[in-house]
């Protein structure tokens, strides 16, 4: 404990002089990639990247991980819901590690590197002075600076333009938006929640380079690069061997299914509604709210953060915010003689949803179908009320 102590010490030493790169690991010592299959929490859907650091001569068994944040952070969850949340790279001791993978029943996949005892100390001279209390810091993007990309950034920086990636392995390059589904049951809330919050920007191919915002793709690259010429991979071995487990939820937990319900209950009412000539306003109030309401959730991702992912989303047509406050006038008996333009609006809205869906210009959820029904109905029910039941009252 004494050496493993003294040598950290050493390192922060060192790494605050700019000399991190001098210190003395023994040959023994050996550097790995780990892999962290996935969770059943959100966050835990995508698995996680880490850097192993092993040397018996001194006792030392340490995994760096970026991505890591506090919670007693102040002003936590507004910085986090507004993109400026500060993530650190954090070092703990492997047994710890492996313990709370473990105890979440996640898989771990070890890639031991082929380097040199110059370049595992340079690897580790970087690392250490990234935990410096000047450098922990940076700002998480989950796209772009996430605990995955920071891994391929590690070892870009430290062992120079010898290391290269071959890039031939992957056989399709897939959108953003697709590769974040590989991992997630379209039938669920948080699939169907990334698909309302994320904009069209993540529908575009993604580069070869930024495929690697997922861990397993980083997992898969490394047995495709090489150093100096050869492969970097010298080992693989499986840590901890637990079979992912399949998101199955009960059928009346889903959003298919209650996006359903709300399909049926808006068509069974306005036929009721129609065959009557009748209109009811608590449907019609809770329609507009629910859309409204949405849609400046929508815009503030779009504009009051700095997500990028969350730009240019058009789910906020047929989310459109100012429902929020036509819902009000909605209740009344007699509306405002423009209600009519402006439920034509939200139709033709509604239309280019479609075709922005159609020519890929945004994918959006599947289950939108089921949203998108029942709002054409009720509004083109709507419409037809205030256009022809109304004015035969008069």
């Amino acid at each position: 404990m004494f050496r493993k102590i003294t040598f950290f010490l050493i390192l922060l030493f060192t790494a605050f002089l700019g000399l991190s790169q001098n210190a003395e690991l023994s040959p023994l010592s050996k550097i790995s990639l780990l892999t962290v299959g996935t969770g059943e929490d959100l966050a835990a859907k995508f698995g996680h990247s880490a850097i192993r650091l092993q040397d018996p001569t001194l006792g030392i068994d340490e995994v760096y991980g970026y991505g890591t944040y506090d919670f007693e952070d102040p002003n936590f969850y507004l910085n986090f819901t507004r993109g400026k949340l500060a993530y650190t790279i954090s070092r703990i001791p492997f047994k710890y590690f492996d313990y709370s993978y473990q105890q979440e029943k996640r898989w771990i996949k070890e890639q031991e590197l082929d380097l040199n005892l110059q370049q595992r100390t340079l690897i580790v001279g970087f690392l250490e002075n990234n935990l410096l209390p000047e450098n922990k810091r940076y700002k998480y993007d989950f796209l772009f600076d996430n605990c995955a990309t920071r891994i391929p950034m590690v070892f870009e920086k430290t062992l120079g333009s010898t290391f290269k990636f071959d890039y031939t392995y992957l056989e399709n390059h897939l959108t953003f938006r697709e590769l974040i589904r590989l991992k997630l049951n379209p039938n669920t809330w948080s699939n169907f929640g990334i698909d309302l919050a994320l904009g069209s920007v993540i529908d575009r191919k993604a580069t070869p380079y930024e495929h690697l915002f997922l861990p397993i793709y980083v997992y898969q690259q490394m047995k495709h690069t090489t150093l100096n010429g050869k492969p970097i991979v010298k080992k693989e071995s499986v840590l901890l061997d637990i079979p992912e487990q399949n998101d199955n939820s009960l059928l009346f937990l889903t959003p298919a299914f209650w996006l359903g319900l709300l399909l049926a209950l808006v068509t069974w009412v306005t036929f009721k509604d129609y065959k009557n000539e009748r209109r009811t306003k608590w449907l019609d109030f809770s329609l507009f709210m629910l859309t409204g309401f949405s849609g400046m959730l929508i815009l503030f991702l779009w504009f009051g953060t700095d997500h990028l992912a969350t730009k240019a989303n058009y789910n906020a047509l047929w989310a459109f915010a100012p429902n929020a406050i036509i819902g009000f006038l909605i209740l009344k008996e007699e509306v405002p003689k423009w209600i009519k333009f402006y439920l034509i609006l939200l139709i033709v809205m509604l239309f280019i949803t479609c075709i922005l869906w159609m020519f890929k210009i945004q994918v959006f959820s599947i289950l939108l179908i089921l949203v998108i029904l029942a709002l054409a109905i009720r509004y083109l029910f709507l419409l037809y009320h205030f256009k022809n039941v109304i004015q035969l009252k008069k």
